[in-house]
């Protein structure tokens, strides 16, 4: 094995072990929260759904890779590669949807409580299961020919093949990388549309209020230190840390599925960058949550 790639399994693993120790921290506080008030409050329900989305992505992504990094090579077949790349793809989807779904819940909360959104807001609870279950539902058949086209490195036969990752690879042909390339694009564009537009309003409300509140505010207290300028910049940040990841992640996966460029540095550089988000954000979650922060305080400061 290489210095790149032994440097490049280092990478995995500590992305892996931060992302899922971060995940896991927030599943855990939401199920300990859910044993003693036997409930979630809406956002905590969406946060968790995201926790278990970046888990799925990066277990069922980041172990192949870390493996293949360092010098595991055909440890898959292909039932194994169809359904880690089934479960990756449909992980992937889930945290698309989620931070949407996020969004639009942070733009209803902070909305003007005027007669019109009052309903919105009463009512916008109710559907943050049922959208998480179609969410699975959509996902599901959006992704089911993933397993129908997905090989083991080992099956080599095929003229038309295509290395998405060095362990595995799906069968593909000008029309279907052409439906593919076209169908994941309007997919992520759409939710990134949303997901934009939600968050662009609350950095308006926001800002609005910031300014009809500046005067009460103390002298001498720096605009950077209002809460309300804290919050527009999380915002800010979570959407950023989308858009960057997971956008790179569309344009090098259109760039491999049609230049069919079998590159490992590629391939490794991709597979970082695929799973930064799902490693990232359950940190940014933390620093934005008084209450979280005081768990993963109080956990770090246990005596072995």
């Amino acid at each position: 094995m290489d210095a790149n790639e032994h440097a490049f399994g280092i990478l995995f693993l500590l992305q892996i072990v931060f992302g899922v120790s971060g995940n896991v921290f927030l599943l855990l506080v939401y199920a300990y929260v859910v044993s003693t008030t036997h409930q979630l409050n809406p956002r905590d329900k969406i946060l968790a759904h995201l926790a278990l989305a970046n888990t799925m992505a990066l277990l069922s992504r980041g172990i192949p890779d870390i493996l293949s990094a360092w010098g595991l090579n055909n440890f898959l077949d292909d039932v194994g590669c169809k359904i880690l790349l089934f479960i990756y793809r449909v992980a992937r989807g889930l945290a698309i949807c989620t931070t949407c779904l996020l969004s639009i819940f942070q733009a209803v909360t902070i909305s003007p409580g005027t007669t019109q959104w009052a309903g919105v807001k009463t009512q916008f609870p109710k559907y943050i299961l049922p959208s998480c279950l179609f969410f699975w539902i959509l996902n599901l058949l959006f992704d089911v020919t993933t397993p129908m086209d997905t090989m083991g490195p080992s099956n080599s036969t095929s003229i038309n093949r295509v290395i998405l990752v060095k362990y595995c690879s799906i069968r593909t042909s000008a029309v279907s990388t052409l439906v593919f390339a076209v169908v994941l694009s309007l997919r992520d564009i759409f939710f990134v549309g949303l997901m934009s537009m939600a968050s662009g309003y609350v950095i308006f409300v926001l800002l609005r209020h910031h300014q009809e509140v500046r005067h009460i505010h103390r002298a001498g207290c720096s605009p950077k230190a209002m809460p309300e300028v804290r919050a527009a910049k999380r915002i800010i940040a979570l959407v950023t840390l989308y858009v960057l990841f997971y956008g790179q992640n569309t344009i090098t996966l259109s760039f491999l599925l049609n230049m069919k460029i079998n590159s490992t540095l590629i391939l490794n550089s991709n597979g970082i960058m695929s799973l930064m988000f799902s490693a990232v954000s359950p940190f940014l979650m933390i620093l934005s949550d008084r209450r979280l922060r005081m768990f993963w305080k109080k956990d770090s400061h246990i005596p072995n």
